[in-house]
């Protein structure tokens, strides 16, 4: 498989075994990857070669993972990091995100969940985009318009929101909690949210799969929505 993203992920991760699961994976997916288990040695293959994106565990060795990511927001503030750790409680997430980490994922975490992660980061050079059309949708985002086969929709601000983010992952599916964390910027689980979410779901679906129309939003029961032409 070619590799989707030029100079690789670079995995910190002292569990051996799980580095090379994750390793497998993402060559798998067609990414390739470099492997250090410590934080000199994730230094050393950063200065031989900047990576694309970095997946950091924070409990190394030979030191804490956020003095790492430290030095690379100082560095390489472009460069994405996902955290992944067993940290989980709401002091270490915001700590890794306020750190300067661009995600963040407790383990035990669903793989596909994390791929799905990764292609997002990796789009960021695309987030500067201004247009996107998904069949006879198209989003212009300075406007803050989307019309279906020439006629605009009439979105609330969070719907086109809603909306643009789906768009801009270009058919991939978005979770509930990624949505939930990019729409809302809502970083920890809320009950409330599930409902806020399911409303506005319906409410776009109405506006955007109107009669006659193709439909473009579908539910993905278990992992949540996408925006695409189904065949």
């Amino acid at each position: 498989m070619a590799d989707k993203d030029g100079n690789g992920i670079l995995v910190v991760e002292d569990d051996t075994a799980l580095a090379n699961r994750l390793v497998q994976g993402l060559q798998e997916a067609g990414y390739t990857c470099r492997i250090a288990g410590l934080i000199c040695d994730a230094e050393r293959l950063l200065n031989e070669q900047v990576p694309a994106l970095v997946l950091l565990d924070m409990g190394l060795p030979d030191g804490d993972g956020s003095d790492f990511l430290e030095r690379l927001r100082s560095g390489y503030p472009e460069l994405p990091v996902i955290i992944t750790t067993a940290r989980a409680s709401v002091a270490d997430r915001v700590g890794g995100l306020e750190g300067g980490a661009d995600d963040y994922m407790v383990k035990p975490y669903a793989f596909e969940e994390l791929l799905a992660r990764i292609r997002i980061q990796l789009r960021h050079s695309e987030r500067g985009q201004l247009r996107w059309a998904v069949g006879d949708l198209n989003i212009d985002l300075p406007s803050r318009t989307a019309t279906r086969n020439g006629a605009v929709l009439d979105l609330t601000p969070r719907e086109f929101d809603l909306l643009a983010y789906l768009a801009s992952l270009h058919g991939e599916v978005a979770t509930r909690q990624m949505i939930q964390q990019e729409v809302w910027n809502v970083r920890s689980a809320m009950a409330s949210m599930e409902n806020v979410l399911d409303v506005h779901v319906s409410r776009l679906r109405q506006k955007l799969d109107f009669p006659g129309c193709t439909p473009l939003l579908h539910t993905v029961r278990g992992v949540g929505l996408v925006l695409k032409e189904m065949p």
